[in-house]
């Protein structure tokens, strides 16, 4: 297994994703990958570095992502006048 998240610390470390073609399942999946190979705790300090660096653009990269998401949610729930509709989220169990 340590082998595996060494290769994967590489991978990260070689320049990770293009997140301008990126969609966001995409990103996310990659970003909770790279979550676990640096829990492993079997990369160097400069792939650790990499890793991170890489794991902020894509955490940038879906927050943004979900915003655009949320604006676009708000334009369509208005009313007749304009106002924004709000609509509560049930609560989760």
């Amino acid at each position: 297994m340590a082998g595996k998240d060494r290769a994967a610390g590489a991978r990260w470390a070689a320049g990770g994703v293009n997140v301008a073609k990126e969609r966001f399942e995409e990103a996310l999946k990659k970003l909770e990958e790279l979550v676990k190979t640096m829990e492993a705790g079997d990369l160097t300090l400069d792939d650790s570095l990499k890793a991170f660096e890489e794991g902020i653009r894509l955490i940038r990269f879906c927050t943004r992502k979900i915003d655009e998401v949320e604006r676009k949610v708000e334009i369509l729930l208005r009313d007749e006048e304009d106002r924004p509709i709000v609509v509560p989220f049930p609560p989760e169990d």
